[in-house]
């Protein structure tokens, strides 16, 4: 599928946002499919008449079957000025999680040491100090329920692989689809329930209050959760 206008949040002159389709993959891989990367200097070089192609930046990436709010940079200014800002931690991400399993506490901190292993591409956790292994860190609290299911804000303080995947399957609740890490069932649609659904920070150009906020994904699964946002 290509980009268009629908999925676009925010466009400036040195940045654009968008909403990623959960099974789009960011940048190229061994599987050879069209990236998102590719898809967006399609769309850009077709909106301001670019034979030559358009300039784009990759900032930060999604897992492929996560949806939701990415931004890219369209200029080199913009793509070190924003690598700056998350490098330093000054970008706050916010996700939406549905999950099977009520967390034991209806809010909380989630704080573990995890450890990736590059032969089976999982990210596992331990509630100690490992060898090898990166401190992470997020927030958590339950939203509501739907149906028997809950929905989750997480807010990640650190930047791991896989991390809240990996941390909330750790606590006991396996994001919905995700059977890499411990759901019964996966998605048929290459997706998980899980979706990022905001960024916040200072415009490093402009210096304006940003607040990007990805819609939830018409699927005909989610939809059943936007009464409780």
């Amino acid at each position: 599928m290509s980009i268009t206008d629908k999925d676009i949040i925010y466009e400036d002159n040195h940045y654009i946002a968008i909403n990623k389709r959960a099974g789009d993959i960011v940048q190229v891989d061994t599987t050879g499919d069209k990236s998102l990367e590719e898809m967006m200097k399609d769309y850009l070089a077709v909106k301001y008449a670019k034979p030559n192609g358009a300039f784009l930046g990759v900032i930060h990436r999604l897992d492929r079957p996560v949806s939701g709010m990415i931004i890219f940079a369209k200029t080199s200014k913009g793509l070190d000025r924003m690598n700056r800002l998350f490098h330093d931690r000054k970008v706050s991400k916010t996700y939406l999680a549905v999950v099977r399993n009520r967390p034991d506490k209806m809010s909380g901190t989630l704080k573990n040491w995890l450890l990736r292993d590059r032969k089976k591409m999982v990210t596992k956790a331990y509630d100690r100090e490992v060898k090898g292994g990166s401190f992470a860190q997020l927030d958590y609290d339950v939203i509501g329920e739907n149906d028997g299911y809950y929905l989750l804000r997480v807010t990640p303080l650190t930047g791991r692989t896989h991390q809240i995947r990996c941390q909330l399957a750790y606590m006991g609740c396996p994001i919905v689809g995700d059977n890499k890490y411990g759901y019964p069932r996966g998605s048929l649609r290459r997706s998980i329930c899980l979706h990022s659904r905001a960024l916040t920070f200072i415009h490093p150009i402009k210096e304006e209050q940003m607040i990007l906020t990805a819609d939830l994904p018409h699927d005909g699964f989610w939809e059943n959760f936007n009464r409780l946002l």
